[in-house]
């Protein structure tokens, strides 16, 4: 069986998760998921304080490395342990998460066609567009609830430094993927426009 990468990146809150969400819902066990978040430096070596102060939207704040030698893994028909990172503490646990060769494999992320390296690899490229204040308000929410996070940190991050990197590092690569979702239409449409994509 030939592995096909499929990735699906656009900018921070964009709603790439939720598309990859329903892709595994709807294939099944066609396909397996493995999100770039996961692969974040640990920063355990600083002092909290510092931690915070790191550019988690910038390409070196990612192990590129390690997901490419899980790529090629994945590609060779064997199952990799993907890191679990801990976005409170940002440091990476000792657990990890059994991702399995699949037909397709998602990788969902951010910054994924920022690096040759992964853009060569990768079968189909998916750009979901979204306007910069709605992904705004669903980055808060979501970091809000799921990352212990507060409304005045999230925005100063994402002036700080998730919009001038998704304009430097995201942005550019929208059009050279093969299909672009709009990320205010229906999630579920979407996915179907992508699955009608990728069987064609």
């Amino acid at each position: 069986m030939k592995v096909k990468f499929l990735g699906i990146t656009g900018g921070a809150a964009s709603g790439k998760t939720t598309i990859a969400d329903l892709l595994l819902k709807d294939l099944q066990e066609r396909v397996s998921v493995l999100q770039f978040d996961r692969y974040y430096r640990d920063q355990g070596h600083l002092d909290v304080e510092k931690r915070a102060l790191v550019n988690y939207d910038h390409p070196d704040s990612l192990d590129h490395e390690l997901l490419i030698k899980h790529l090629d893994s994945l590609s060779q028909g064997s199952p990799i342990n993907a890191p679990i990172y801990d976005f409170a503490t940002h440091t990476r646990t000792e657990q990890t998460k059994k991702i399995e060769p699949k037909e397709f494999v998602i990788v969902d992320g951010i910054l994924i066609l920022a690096f040759s390296e992964i853009r060569e690899r990768l079968t189909f490229k998916i750009f979901i567009d979204a306007p910069e204040e709605t992904r705004l308000e669903r980055r808060i929410a979501r970091d809000m609830s799921e990352r212990g996070r507060t409304e005045e940190s999230v925005r100063k991050q994402f002036k700080a430094s998730v919009q001038p990197m998704h304009e430097k590092f995201v942005q550019p690569f929208r059009d050279s993927t093969e299909l672009i979702i709009d990320g205010l239409d229906d999630p579920n449409e979407s996915a179907v426009k992508v699955i009608s994509f990728i069987d064609s």
